[in-house]
């Protein structure tokens, strides 16, 4: 064979590459969008949730890695509490301790009260005893005036009467002292009280710390990044792992002034990856930015309005996410389609085409 009929040979070989590259280009581009619906290009996007120490400390496990599928309330790290556990056990023999002292304080107080009654009764003694002398005093005055008895006499129970009076004064006094005495325990009762409720209250406190170094997943989703490491320390707020929420998945794509003025939310959208052109995912305009995006700040043209680009998010069905979770990627572009016109059927390449079912998380 010629070296001219090589190169004829390789000639026709690149020519025929060319024409099946050309002949791929026009069966797989994009068709031209009919009336009444618009596309607009766009990213796989998920709400990510920082699984963070709510106070400084250190890692003690982390049982969750990279790529790991969680329930709702999975535990997915432990910080170490052995500080706050000993602290607790200080604040249970403190509660013991004032339990002690509210026992004895109401002790004291039933002491008080009984010696406030015991003086109530001496004081009603002397208060009989007074109202005696002060008759038998009156019957002596009326006798040494009749000169029936000794000027002795009546000064013997003059002065009984006398002693009768400071009596009742005395006991008066010491039922005012029990009085005070009762209102003291009283008040130490209300202290012992109070050490009590301080340390169930820091008990409660240190519950909740230790509960806390207890990390556990707020929402199912995947592990995306694994943040720190076992033994590590972490300020408060520091992150340990970084939870993606596929529950809340979504695409954010710009359409024009014209287009997004007609979108309304709860509008039907057709989501097409490029990683997986053969699906067709349903999903649902949620929001439609009141601001244009990537424009000037400033708008004097109708021409130029038309250039304006609002944000539009468009939201998978969380139910329909559940059922498909192992094919949830975040990050993967493609393309978002809206149908602005509802009375228009979509076409056939733009029916939904979903991937099979997930095998259930365990």
């Amino acid at each position: 064979m010629g070296l001219n009929t090589k190169k004829w040979l390789g000639w026709m070989g690149c020519a025929l590459l060319i024409a099946a590259a050309v002949l791929a280009w026009r069966l797989l581009r994009p068709k031209g969008l009919a009336d009444g619906f618009v596309g607009g290009n766009g990213r796989i996007e998920a709400v990510e949730i920082d699984v963070a120490a709510k106070s400084a400390g250190r890692i003690k496990e982390i049982l969750a890695s990279e790529g790991d599928f969680v329930t709702q309330g999975q535990i997915l790290a432990r910080m170490d509490t052995q500080q706050l556990e000993a602290q607790r056990r200080e604040a249970e023999a403190q509660l013991q301790q004032a339990g002690y002292a509210v026992e004895t304080a109401k002790s004291q107080v039933e002491q008080r009260l009984s010696e406030k009654n015991a003086a109530q009764a001496v004081l009603a003694q002397r208060r009989a005893e007074l109202e005696a002398s002060r008759k038998r005093l009156e019957r002596f005055e009326v006798l040494s005036r009749k000169g029936a008895t000794s000027v002795q006499d009546l000064d013997d129970n003059r002065a009984l009467y006398l002693s009768g009076q400071a009596a009742v004064s005395a006991a008066e006094a010491q039922i005012a002292a029990a009085q005070a005495a009762v209102i003291t325990a009283k008040s130490q009762l209300l202290g012992s009280q109070s050490a009590v409720n301080a340390a169930r209250a820091t008990i409660e406190r240190l519950q909740v710390d230790i509960d806390d170094g207890v990390l556990k997943a707020p929402t199912a989703g995947r592990i995306q990044y694994r943040v720190a490491q076992p033994g590590e320390v972490l300020a408060g707020g520091g992150k340990v792992l970084n939870l993606l929420d596929l529950a809340d998945v979504s695409m954010t794509f710009f359409l024009p002034t014209e287009k997004a003025g007609q979108l309304g939310l709860g509008a039907e959208v057709r989501l097409v990856f490029d990683a997986s052109p053969q699906f067709v995912i349903p999903a649902r305009v949620s929001f439609v930015a009141d601001v244009a995006q990537f424009t000037p700040k400033t708008v004097e043209t109708a021409s130029e309005r038309q250039k304006l680009m609002f944000r539009v998010k468009a939201k998978i069905d969380p139910e329909l996410l559940k059922t498909h979770i192992t094919h949830v990627k975040t990050g993967v572009p493609g393309m978002a389609y809206v149908r602005l016109d509802q009375k228009i059927d979509w076409p056939a390449e733009l029916q939904v085409r979903l991937p099979p079912e997930s095998e259930p998380q365990p």
